[in-house]
């Protein structure tokens, strides 16, 4: 059966409500290529907006100061300015809501959405050993996480890069899978028996009791699913590793040494293809005194800084931790241009998504936020401006970034629409 034949089968089949997992050579760019993945890079506090934005839009646009850090790979990354996710507020507290654009931050009765990692993750089907991998450094694991599921559950980010080596390359004993094998059957078992009396109680429920259960036997079935991935997972061989095993920087003051091993594991897990989607929280908020440069620490916390007022030495070591920012994410689009797959740069087929939801953290704005978007094979090269007083959706953009990997969708979030790029 020849490929056409093949995809207007499986739309078939997913029209009558079959989930099917889609293979490599339909979430690449072209058949037979590369697949697409997605990094996803957010720093809590963001940056100095006006070191940030070029004045001037379109492809003729004049590098900002900071922009001039990347400047061999202009042609590789378009950065936009007037762009947010629309009615989300709340300062600090939107950083949960960056890639679900859910309203009401930790408000009374707020309940966040699915993230885009987590919707590209269920649409791809499992294609890799992990969906997706949710990393942190510095960061407050049981309340802050770029990844939520369908539900609103956080998802608690991995900040150990020893512990991610391991469940990516190191092979556990026969005892070892067994016990992981058997952990999973126990899992399955809670799981039938909740179905069993679930049912047995649904009978007599009115309409609205139904439809909430209902719910809920979707959600268990989801989670079956992933129950019988990973028990199909844990019996095959997991990749060699390219390299030695990392050592974990315990040191929170060596922040951008713990972003920079943080960005080379989401590289070796694309390079293993042990996942095609990576999101990555920096969480400046709760950094303390940091390094700056071999000869100078910070007088503060990157928090305290953000407030600055217009100290001008605050401002001066918050630009020097920027360009440290723009140091770090040059020679994470370096190294991904650097490696070849398939006889193209590893970058081409990656998309690096960088930004904030803070557009100026010093007075908690949650608007006009600091995003750029490098490979993955787009026509780059180029600033595009949208109304500073009136943003377009940040989501729109997060479409686009869905189809370039291959999801078919029309919407997301607060969407009203997709972002063209080139």
């Amino acid at each position: 059966m020849n490929i056409s034949k093949r995809i207007a089968r499986r739309r078939f089949l997913k029209s009558v409500g079959v989930a099917l997992a889609l293979p490599a050579l339909e979430c690449s760019g072209a058949v037979g290529g590369p697949p697409a993945r997605m990094l996803v890079v957010v720093n809590n506090i963001g940056v100095l907006k006006q070191s940030f934005f070029p004045t001037v839009s379109g492809r003729d646009y004049e590098l900002s100061p900071y922009l001039k850090t990347l400047a061999d790979y202009r042609n590789d990354f378009t950065v936009f300015s007037g762009l947010s996710h629309p009615g989300v507020s709340g300062g600090h507290s939107a950083d949960n809501c960056f890639l679900t654009s859910a309203k009401g931050a930790f408000k009374s009765g707020f309940r966040n959405s699915i993230s885009l990692d987590q919707f590209v993750a269920e649409k791809l089907g499992p294609v890799t050993r992990f969906p997706s991998l949710n990393l942190g450094v510095n960061i407050d694991k049981a309340n802050r996480s770029l990844s939520w599921t369908r539900d609103g559950v956080l998802l608690p980010a991995e900040d150990s890069a020893a512990a991610l080596f391991q469940k990516m390359f190191v092979q556990g004993d026969a005892a070892s899978v067994q016990k992981q094998l058997h952990s999973l059957e126990e899992r399955g078992s809670i799981l039938d028996t909740l179905m069993d009396e679930t049912k047995s109680f649904s009978r007599g429920l009115n309409g609205n009791d139904r439809a909430r259960l209902d719910q809920y036997f979707t959600s268990v079935r989801e989670v079956e699913e992933r129950l019988q991935t990973a028990r199909e997972w844990e019996v095959r061989p997991k990749p060699t590793a390219s390299q030695a095993a990392p050592t974990d920087i315990s040191d929170r003051k060596l922040f951008f040494e713990k972003v920079e091993l943080m960005l080379s594991m989401a590289q070796l897990a694309f390079e293993s293809d042990s996942t095609r989607v990576v999101t990555l929280m920096v969480d400046a908020f709760l950094t303390p005194v940091f390094k700056l440069n071999e000869q100078k620490n910070t007088t503060e916390g990157w928090h305290g800084l953000s407030h600055h007022g217009q100290n001008e030495d605050k401002v001066k070591q918050l630009a020097e931790a920027d360009r440290q920012q723009m140091r770090v994410l040059h020679q994470a689009i370096d190294s991904l241009a650097q490696k070849q797959e398939s006889g193209q740069r590893l970058l081409d087929s990656t998309m690096v998504l960088f930004g904030s939801n803070l557009g100026d953290a010093n007075i908690h704005d949650n608007t006009n936020l600091p995003i750029l978007l490098a490979g993955g094979g787009l026509k780059h090269g180029q600033h595009v401006a949208f109304q500073r007083d009136n943003n377009a959706p940040l989501c729109n953009l997060f479409v686009t970034m869905l189809q370039r990997m291959g999801v078919d969708a029309g919407a997301f979030g607060s969407s009203t629409g997709e972002l063209r790029i080139g």
